[in-house]
């Protein structure tokens, strides 16, 4: 059931979505050092990572997909789907659960970077054995102290998760819906590929206009003491469930979402 191919797709994705839901700890960071600006630039880093294998992943599933019609072995392919999805969600989990690590990690990357300022010097510190005992010193997991006196955080409400878990949530199946869709029509299998940048370009307005701005105000409000440091960690982590959320949703929207995509691609 599990070949090299597949696996290869799962680690991708899991990479990508971990990646993704470190992102949150970089705000920590940021609040924690004031250097805003500086986590973001070191979060990027690991981004142009994140996007690489982005960039792979599509082609990897596209090649799956073509496989499978031409060995006729079709029926299998919402099975690998289905893996991949909670492929993001297993790593969405394992983000969350590392965000007090990466949050210690990047703010010792910022005081280090602050000091040397050499990205280069940074990328070889963190693969010495003088960083891997930095990584061992900061691994942390959640407390469950902040779950007392638990309260929706000032500045987040529950409009922005339920928007930010449908935006995760079609992030996530765009792609891999698109391509299933050209497996269900595939005659029109390019057209149906091509629909995902719709899903995926209404997705990320949503993140971008609209929640974004809540939590990098929030951010700021943090930086200044108008927010305390607990209230934006619960943020945080409502954000952060929320994303998860969203993965796990996309398992549900797959096969709905892969019948209206091959519709539009056989109507269009």
């Amino acid at each position: 059931m599990l070949d090299l191919p597949l696996i290869v797709i799962l680690l991708l994705t899991g990479f990508i979505n971990l990646i993704g839901a470190l992102a949150y700890a970089a705000r920590i960071a940021g609040v924690r050092t004031g250097r805003i600006a500086m986590s973001f630039a070191l979060f990027n880093i690991l981004l142009l990572f994140s996007r690489t294998s982005n960039s792979f992943l599509g082609p990897f599933l596209a090649k799956r997909i073509e496989t499978r019609i031409h060995d006729g072995t079709g029926a299998s392919l919402f099975l690998d789907m289905q893996f991949v999805l909670a492929a993001a969600s297993i790593a969405t989990l394992a983000g969350i659960l590392l965000v007090p690590t990466g949050q210690r990690l990047f703010a010792a990357a910022i005081g280090w970077y602050q000091d040397n300022r050499s990205t280069t010097k940074l990328a070889l510190k963190a693969a010495s054995p003088a960083g891997l005992r930095t990584l061992r010193r900061s691994f942390r997991l959640p407390g469950l102290v902040h779950l007392k006196g638990w309260h929706m955080p000032q500045g987040i409400g529950w409009g922005v998760l339920v928007a930010n878990c449908l935006a995760q949530s079609l992030l996530a199946v765009g792609v891999v819906a698109s391509l299933y869709a050209g497996y269900l029509a595939p005659e029109f299998r390019v057209t149906a590929s091509q629909l995902s940048a719709l899903i995926n370009g209404f997705a990320t307005i949503l993140l971008f206009a609209f929640i974004d701005p809540q939590l990098s105000v929030m951010t700021d409000d943090a930086v200044e003491g108008s927010v305390g440091e607990a209230d934006f960690r619960r943020a945080i982590a409502l954000i952060s469930l929320s994303r998860l959320a969203g993965t796990v949703l996309a398992q549900a929207l797959l096969l709905p979402a892969a019948l209206l995509i091959a519709l539009v691609a056989v109507h269009v």
